[in-house]
């Protein structure tokens, strides 16, 4: 019998590759979207344009769902992170209980805080000092002790499949000038998950959690990245695409971090985005033997078919780069 996912915010970057990796493997995919929200036409994907808070009603339009992708996301602000994520989850809770579904949380890095180690597992303590850090682990927490069946898919920042992160909003911005701008060190390795990728992760962790206790965690490694592989993994790109000339290198910025503190005073989002600037300083990993245990390889890309296909799910390619319509077959 065929499975049923519903999708919370499936309309949102994280949330339409998620439910497109469940119709590639052939689930049932409930898209939940905003009243008047504008949705890619698909005959797989049913959308209900619903009220998050109106459980009852979200409740019976999802009835059959046994897993619940929970990729709902505030605006990056303090302010809202601070109103809106636990309730939020609370609906998200309230529907996964309603349904009897196992509820999936993507999760980051944030928990881990300044004095993290280069190598995350699951059991490494959790001590951020940051605002976004502590209601992350107030958040999973709330999933652990909610007596739902949780999953929690931790993973590095996002790229591919769209817009809203720093490899769009800052590390490729002006890459069609032939400028790569980082806020971090050149030999600073940080982690990185190639969109599809940790989608595909959810497929493979959701179709196995009969396995499962109640609560589990889990890290996807994706990629581990440093300034100088991102510009080595780019400037062949730009070459191809004549945004350099062959003779020519991607011109290398650093992120203005003084000026963003100044910023920061008036700005919400950049108070936000400089409160994380330790990430960019710190390398680390995420382990993810625990994953692998449960099942097998990672989803992986190889990062030279995933950069040309990040761009082009930007809409910055004018012609076709060697090798880039492979990128979807890549294991």
């Amino acid at each position: 019998m065929q499975s049923t996912v519903l999708i919370l915010g499936a309309r949102g970057r994280f949330g339409l590759a998620t439910a497109r990796a469940f119709r590639d493997a052939g689930w049932r995919v409930l898209g939940q979207v905003r009243r008047g929200a504008a949705v890619p036409a698909d005959p797989h994907i049913k959308w209900l344009a619903a009220d998050l808070q109106n459980t009852q009603a979200l409740a019976l339009a999802a009835q059959g769902a046994t897993v619940v992708v929970h990729a709902l996301n505030p605006a990056y602000t303090h302010k809202a992170w601070r109103a809106q994520v636990a309730p939020m989850m609370d609906a998200a809770i309230a529907l996964a209980r309603a349904l009897n579904a196992t509820l999936m949380l993507p999760g980051n890095v944030y928990n881990f805080g300044t004095a993290m180690p280069s190598v995350l597992r699951e059991d490494t303590p959790q001590a951020a000092q940051t605002v976004k850090g502590q209601i992350r682990i107030a958040l999973e927490a709330q999933l652990q002790r909610c007596g739902v069946r949780g999953v929690v898919i931790r993973a590095g920042d996002f790229f591919g499949s769209g817009r809203g992160t720093w490899f769009d909003q800052v590390i490729v911005k002006d890459i069609q000038r032939g400028k790569f701008s980082y806020p971090g060190q050149r030999d600073v390795a940080t982690a990185w998950a190639y969109l599809p990728d940790l989608a595909r992760t959810f497929v493979a962790v959701a179709q196995r959690r009969a396995q499962l206790g109640v609560f589990e965690s889990f890290h996807f490694k994706g990629h581990s990245v440093t300034g100088q592989q991102w510009l080595d993994a780019l400037e062949p790109v730009a070459r191809a695409q004549g945004w350099v000339k062959a003779e020519e290198h991607v011109r290398f910025s650093r992120l203005p971090w003084p000026l963003m503190r100044i910023g920061a005073l008036l700005l919400p989002t950049w108070a936000a985005l400089s409160e994380m600037r330790y990430l960019w300083d710190t390398p680390h990993t995420l382990a993810n033997d625990k994953l692998t245990a449960l099942i097998g390889a990672e989803p992986h890309t190889p990062l030279s078919l995933a950069v040309p296909a990040a761009l082009s799910d930007l809409g910055l390619m004018a012609a076709p780069v060697q090798g880039e319509h492979r990128f979807a077959k890549a294991a």
